[in-house]
C-alpha cells in the first residue's frame, strides 16, 4: 500500500513527541509551538495550493459536512467551483447531514445550490454503496473531527473506507487538526464484544489523541486492515500539542450542540454521562458544560465533588432546562452541576467524568442509572459496578485501562504524521 503524505519538519514528528510524553516527561514547551501558532493550514488549503493534482480529470465523490472549509472560511464545495479540472459528481454526508443541522437519522435529498445527489451516509445506510459509487472514480473526506472514540464521524469514514475498497474507489483523506490536542490519550480501550458499533468502531481509548488521516492509515492496517487505495494530505503549521484555538482556523460547530471548546474538551469523559440517566444540555448555550437531571440535587452532587479536588475543573450547582427535540428531560427542569475547566493541560477528561458519575450516584442511588449504550461509550462493561460497587475510586479504575492502553500507544506511534 502506498501512501501519499505531505510532512512537517521531523524535529516535530508525532512520534517523539508521543515517546517523550510516555515516558513521563513534561509537555511541550509553549516556545515549541511559537512557530505554529495561528498558522494552521487545513489538508484542504494545502491540496488547493497543489491546484489538486490527485483529483484532476476524475470524477469526484465529498464525505463532508459544514466543517469542511477552508482557512480563509470558504467552504470545500466553493473552493472546487474554482477547480474547473475537478469534476465533484456527489456528496455524502454524515450523521446531522451535510449542514449539521439535523439531530436525528437523515434521508437522501438534492442539494439546491449545486443540483448533486446528497447521500446520507446516517440514515438507512451507514456507507456508501455501489450504486452510489458508480461513476465515482475518488472518494475525499473532510470534516472537522473533535478526537473523541464515540463521535461518529471517524466510524463514517471508516465504513466509507471499506466500501472504497471493495468498489475499487480511491479514498482521499483532507486531515485537519484534533481540536483538543494530539498528545493526550485516555479511557478504556473497548473490549471486543464492544467494539465495530456506530460509537466505537475500532478498540480505540475514548480520547484517541489522532487526527482524521492519522487515524484511516490506522484503519487501513490494523485489525484487520481496510487495505483501501488511500491518500492523506497532511496539515501544515500545526504541533501535536496545540488546541483549535491556538490555530488561527474559524471554529464552526462540528454539529449541532458541540458548540466550545471546553464542551469538546470535556467531551471524552463527562460526555459520556449522556449514556446515564441526565441531560448533557443539549440544545442550550453550552451543552456538554451542564449535566444534570429533574432529580437532581445540584448542592449535594457539587459539595461531593469539592470534596474530590479533581485536577483542572471544578463544579457549581446550576438549574437549566433542555431543550434540544428527541433528547432526555427536554423542557423540564434539571438540577445539576456546570464543569468549569481552569487548566485544560491539567484535566484529565475521564477520569473527571468517572468521578462526576460516582457522586451522582453516591448522592441519587435509585435514580441515578446506566442505560443500555454505556458500557459501549466507556469502553467496559465492568466500569458501572466499579463506579457504584463503593471499593474503587476513578484514579484506580482508570488504572485498570492502562495495559490495553499502553499496547494502543505503541501501535499509535508508527501511524503519527506530525
Amino acid at each position: 500500500m502506498e501512501y501519499s503524505t505531505l510532512r512537517i519538519p521531523a524535529a516535530l514528528s508525532g512520534a517523539v513527541l508521543a515517546m517523550t510524553l510516555a515516558a513521563g516527561s513534561p509537555a511541550p514547551a509553549a516556545a515549541e509551538m511559537e512557530q505554529y501558532l495561528g498558522r494552521t493550514i487545513p489538508g484542504l488549503d494545502v491540496l488547493a495550493e497543489r491546484d489538486f493534482d490527485i483529483l484532476q480529470e476524475k470524477n469526484v465523490g465529498l464525505i463532508i459536512n459544514h466543517t469542511a472549509i477552508s482557512r480563509d472560511n470558504k467552504h470545500i464545495i466553493d473552493v472546487l467551483h474554482d477547480a474547473p479540472e475537478v469534476n465533484v459528481v456527489a456528496l455524502f454526508g454524515p450523521e446531522h447531514g451535510l449542514r449539521g443541522t439535523e439531530d436525528r437519522r437523515v434521508d437522501h435529498t438534492v442539494d439546491e445550490e449545486t443540483g448533486l445527489p446528497v447521500y446520507s451516509l446516517y440514515g438507512a445506510t451507514r456507507a456508501p454503496t455501489e450504486e452510489m459509487l458508480e461513476g465515482v472514480d475518488v472518494l475525499v473526506f473532510d470534516m472537522q473531527d473533535i478526537g473523541t472514540r464515540f463521535y461518529t464521524y471517524i466510524t463514517t469514514m471508516a465504513l466509507s473506507m471499506a466500501s472504497a475498497a471493495e468498489h475499487g474507489v480511491e479514498f482521499v483523506v483532507l486531515d485537519r487538526p484534533n481540536p483538543i490536542n494530539g498528545v493526550k490519550v485516555e479511557g478504556a480501550i473497548p473490549e471486543d464484544d464492544l467494539t465495530f458499533t456506530s460509537i466505537s468502531v475500532r478498540p480505540i481509548p475514548t480520547r484517541h489523541g489522532m487526527t482524521i488521516g492519522e487515524l484511516a492509515l490506522m484503519f487501513n492496517e490494523e485489525w484487520g486492515g481496510i487495505g483501501c487505495d488511500l491518500t492523506v494530505v497532511e496539515v501544515e503549521n500545526w504541533h501535536r500539542a496545540m488546541y483549535f484555538d491556538q490555530t488561527g482556523l474559524h471554529w464552526e460547530h462540528p454539529s449541532p450542540n458541540m458548540k466550545t471548546m471546553n464542551g469538546a474538551i470535556l467531551y471524552p469523559g463527562l460526555g459520556a454521562g449522556e449514556m446515564t440517566s441526565l441531560s448533557t444540555g443539549r440544545g442550550l448555550d453550552r451543552p456538554f458544560e451542564k449535566y444534570g437531571a429533574p432529580y437532581m440535587d445540584g448542592q449535594a452532587v457539587a459539595e461531593n465533588l469539592a470534596n474530590r479536588n479533581t485536577p483542572g475543573v471544578r463544579f457549581v450547582p446550576i438549574t437549566f432546562v433542555p431543550t434540544a427535540p428527541y433528547h432526555r428531560f427536554r423542557d423540564e427542569e434539571c438540577g445539576g452541576v456546570f464543569a468549569i475547566v481552569y487548566d485544560r493541560d491539567a484535566l484529565d477528561s475521564v477520569t473527571a467524568g468517572l468521578h462526576m458519575m460516582q457522586a451522582m450516584y453516591e448522592t441519587h442511588p435509585e435514580d441515578y442509572v446506566q442505560m443500555t449504550r454505556f458500557p459501549i461509550s466507556l469502553g467496559s462493561a465492568e466500569v458501572w459496578d466499579m463506579l457504584t460497587g463503593g471499593e474503587m475510586t476513578p484514579e484506580e479504575i482508570v488504572e485498570t485501562f492502562q495495559p490495553e492502553l499502553d499496547e494502543f500507544l505503541e501501535m499509535r506511534e508508527q501511524y503519527l504524521l506530525y
